[in-house]
Order: C-alpha cells, then structure tokens, then sequence
C-alpha cells in the first residue's frame, strides 16, 4: 500500500521504515529540509538500534523516501499518518497546536478518500477534533475518515517492538477504513484490538500511567526496605513471581523519565480534570517519582557532608539504555542539581553526551572520554543509566582511580558484595539488609 507519515521524529521515522520493510511504499514528510536532505541519504538523526540499517535499506529499495511537502505526501498516501509532537504545556495538558496545523494542511490538498491516522500520543477526543478541523477547511464533499491508532513503541528496542509487536489497537468508527488499517498490519503478526476512536486515544495514555505507577509503587516500597532491612530486589522478585502482577517495571531507582512517562502521566492528570473527575493517585506516582532524586541526593549530602568542590562520578546521562535520548532524563536532572549546589561534575555515557552537550549544563561539566576517566580522583561515583558496559566494568580499575571508594548505584545494577570485595562503601536502592551484610 501506498502509505503517508508525516512527521519524522522518532515515532514517525521508526514506523515508516518498519512499513518499508514489509513492501508498503513509504513517504515521510518532515518540514526540515535539512533533516529531509539527511534522510535520503540514509542518515538518522537519532540513536535507536536497528533504525539506521532499516532506514539505509528501504530508502536503497525506493520503498522508503522523504519530502517537505504536505501536498505531495496528500497525494501519495491512501493512508495519512500524523506523527508530530505533542509536547506538554506548563500546565501538563497537551500542547496539540501541531495536530491542528497538520489536519489543516491534509484539509487543503485533499481531493479524494484518505483514512487519517492519529499514531501521535493525544487526548481522547483529539481524533473528533481532527475530524471537525478537515471538514471545516476542505473542499464541500471531500471524503476521509479519521482513525487512532497508537504507538506502544519503547525506545532502546523500538524496531523490535514495531515488527513483533504485542498488540495492535486501531480505533475507528468506518468499516471502509477499518479495513484498510488492517491491510496494513496484515504483515505483522499481532492481535488486533478494534476500537472507537475515543478508546484507543485513552489505551495509550492509560498504558503509560499504569507502568509508571508500577515504577513508583516499587521505588515506595523500596523505601520500606531501607528502614526496615529488606532487599527492595527480593521483594520485587517475590511479589512479580505473581503472574496477576509481573516482575516487569518493578526495578527500584531514580524513578522514570524520558519524553513519554512524565508527559503523558501530566496529560493523563489534565485529561481527567477536564473531564471533572480528579485523578489523585497519579498527583501520587508524580510526588513519588519525584521524591526519588531528592532522597538519592539526601544520602549523597550525607555522606559527603558539602557538595561544594566535591568531584563526583556520574555514569549515564540518556534517560535509559540504548538511547541518547536525553529529554526528562532523570540523570540530567541529577547533575543539574549537583552543579547547582558547586559539585565538581565528570559525566560518561556511551550514547548521549552529543545531545548533552548542547543543553544548559554542558558548560558547568566535564564529558569524559570513557567510564574510567569519569571517575578518575572522583569522591563519588553515581550510577544514574543502567547501561550494560557499567555492570561490567572492572572494579579493580575503578578502586586505583577514584580518590575515595564511595559508589551510589541509582539503578541498583552493581551486586553490592562484589563491590564491597574490591574495597568499595555501596549504597543502592532499597538495599537495607544487602548493605548492612560485610
């Protein structure tokens, strides 16, 4: 099929080339042209594993090309995909002002049928919307239906996630368009859940909430375990063993970050209170999310005694492995803070720190050429990414090149008694019983 993404950010690139390389005939529309000229040379702007090689491949083939016109992609594509930010406003709702600009611009070039896909994470009630914008600005008689039809993509593994996904939802109210959507998914074996439009718009946010609840409710619960002297990793392994609940998400630390769990769990909140129904026990998971850095910095204080001219170690900077995304990083977070309070900061990570270094921070830190010269003549050593290259680094190495053996693990990714072994004070997450052993 003949398909349209517009919008070629992460959402927007990954889907099209993975509708590429199952032999749909692909055009992303994207109005940078310098991003565009990029793209067609097979170069991706971002770091995902697998995207690169899938794009250089389909953009060879001709099933995968680029434009700057809305015009063009109108008339290429039976099926529109709108894939554009949706960023969050200071009050936590949606911004969806790129929504509305891009459902104009399909309303003016439209001259015969197209399904118009929302795939960007909305608001219920977003796809209503579009539906009333096209009408009112396209030509009298103009025929289109509008679908939803979200995202699940996790980024570190999105390509595989896109190819095997574990469910596919399409919401809709034609049976016309319907079956288009499902033509397109055909190649991918997966279930299908058919929807109206307005539940599959809340599938995607109440997805995202619930597995940001999970994260919070381990990380209160790791506080328990510190008082108390519990191992928050056994807990975790207990109470997952339960395949009413599962171990998944259920990794004590830092709390989550990223571009979609803190965005869409504020939306989900403005949702709710738009909607007059107060959704307090996610006001909850955000107070909790929260509370995580200020305890993790607490403990770093109390240690140190002052932060001021202190040389600190950080591992990590992209908001999780396999990503150099850095937007609501968690990891930034904390090195902002620390920087704030005269730290002394040498940050390390494999992916991210081209992205890093263009936000307000880079120039009040030091960027590291590797994990070991991060923490070279370091006081502290803070694990703030789970990048795998850190859970092997060799301990021996990192005793003789840090000033002071003082290890805090925000991701709980070293084994506190092979650390202890090398001469090492650890301090993880929710690891009561485990750091009193030795």
């Amino acid at each position: 099929m003949k398909l349209t993404i517009i919008g070629s950010g992460y959402v927007g690139l990954t889907t099209g080339a993975c509708f590429a390389e199952v032999g749909h005939q692909v055009l992303c529309v994207d109005n940078d042209e310098a991003k565009v000229k990029s793209l067609q040379a097979g170069e991706i702007p971002i770091f995902e594993p697998g995207l690169e090689s899938l794009v250089r491949k389909n953009v060879a083939a001709r099933r995968l090309q680029f434009t700057t016109s809305t015009e063009e992609g109108v008339d290429h594509g039976e099926v529109l995909f709108i894939a554009v930010p949706t960023p969050p406003q200071a009050d936590g709702s949606v911004d969806l002002s790129f929504i509305e600009k891009v459902a104009r611009e399909i309303a003016q070039y439209l001259s015969s049928y197209r399904v118009i896909v929302d795939k960007s994470t909305v608001p219920v009630k977003t796809g209503e919307r579009v539906a009333s914008t096209i009408r009112r600005h396209a030509k009298p008689g103009a025929e289109f239906d509008v679908v939803s039809n979200p995202e699940f993509l996790r980024e570190g593994c999105a390509v595989a996630d896109l190819m095997r996904p574990d469910r596919i939802v399409i919401g809709g109210n034609s049976d016309r368009a319907l079956a288009l959507m499902q033509k397109i998914y055909e190649p991918f074996v997966a279930p299908v859940l058919v929807t109206d439009i307005n539940s599959a718009e809340l599938i995607k946010h109440a997805a995202n909430s619930f597995l940001a609840l999970k994260i919070s409710y381990i990380n209160a619960l790791a506080e328990i375990c510190e008082v108390s002297g519990a191992d928050v990793l056994k807990v975790a392994e207990g109470i997952g063993a339960d395949k009413r609940i599962g171990r998944g998400f259920l990794n004590a630390g830092l709390g989550y970050g990223g571009s979609c769990f803190p965005k869409d769990v504020s939306a989900f909140i403005a949702i709710a209170e738009q909607l007059g129904l107060p959704f307090d026990l996610l006001k909850e998971v955000q107070k909790i999310n929260i509370r995580q850095v200020d305890r993790f910095l607490d403990a770093i204080r109390e240690a140190l005694w002052v932060l001021k001219d202190k040389k600190i170690a950080v591992w990590g900077l992209s908001f999780k492995p396999n990503t150099d995304d850095v937007r609501s990083s968690v990891a930034v977070n904390l090195v902002e803070r620390l920087v704030a309070e005269g730290a002394l900061v040498s940050a390390y990570d494999p992916q991210a720190m081209p992205k890093a270094a263009e936000l307000p921070m880079a120039s009040k830190i030091r960027f590291a050429s590797s994990a070991l010269d991060a923490a070279a003549d370091a006081e502290v050593l803070i694990i703030a990414t789970e990048w795998p290259e850190f859970a092997s680094a060799d301990l021996a190495s990192l005793r003789s090149t840090m000033r002071t053996p003082l290890i805090f693990d925000g991701r709980n990714l070293l084994d506190p008694v092979a650390v202890r072994d090398f001469g090492f004070q650890y301090r993880g997450i929710g690891r009561g019983i485990v750091a009193e052993r030795g």
